[in-house]
């Protein structure tokens, strides 16, 4: 345990530990996102026993897992070998080597890695905004647009979810389905207040 922590302290190792402890916490972070997420998805809209369900729960939980673990695993193993090929740090190196590690590990075009290119795509919109303001390439804006902005997003995804569907995440679509369509039919208390949908056996 000394001779491991004595290692831990050496200043010339740290890039290469970084690199291993940036899989650690991408392993970590991501099953502690995935697992919740998908536990709540699917017991509220996948069918099947519960052996299957948790089957789905695990699977998704561990590819959300190893796709973030890996992927920082190779940004800052790139980040490094630039900086060291280099001598110094430079701004695109980390664009290089994210764009690298985005293509290997992220390429493929599944579930998983869907949701996650959306949720950084809405959030590099708003962070590409806030940039084009703060070094002046659009003014200031006299009053919050955020109100519009919300008005135009609900109103592009309920135009998209009514007349063409199939353009939406199927997540997406089974929640809408679940908000808004589910809503539409009840036959008595129990699966108008209660249930969502009555079983076949009533």
């Amino acid at each position: 345990l000394r001779a491991a922590n004595a290692l831990l302290q050496q200043r010339r190792y740290h890039a290469a530990l970084a690199v291993i402890k940036g899989f650690r916490n991408g392993a970590v972070y991501g099953a502690k996102i995935r697992a919740p997420h998908a536990l709540v998805m699917t017991f509220l809209f996948k069918s099947g026993s519960l052996r299957e369900k948790l089957k789905s729960i695990a699977q998704a939980t561990y590819a959300h897992s190893r796709n973030l673990a890996y992927f920082v695993f190779t940004y800052k193993g790139l980040l490094a070998a630039q900086s060291r090929l280099q001598g110094k740090k430079n701004p695109f190196h980390s664009f290089l080597a994210a764009c690298i590690g985005g293509w290997l590990v992220f390429g493929d075009n599944n579930p998983i890695n869907s949701q996650i290119i959306m949720y950084l795509l809405s959030r590099i919109l708003f962070g590409l905004s806030r940039l084009a303001v703060e070094k002046g390439y659009i003014p200031q804006p006299k009053q919050d647009p955020f109100p519009l902005v919300a008005a135009l997003v609900w109103g592009t995804v309920l135009w998209l979810f009514e007349y063409h569907r199939e353009t939406l995440q199927p997540s997406l679509q089974s929640s809408m389905t679940y908000l808004y369509e589910d809503s539409e039919v009840w036959h008595d208390l129990s699966d108008f207040l209660i249930y969502n949908k009555r079983t076949d056996s009533k």
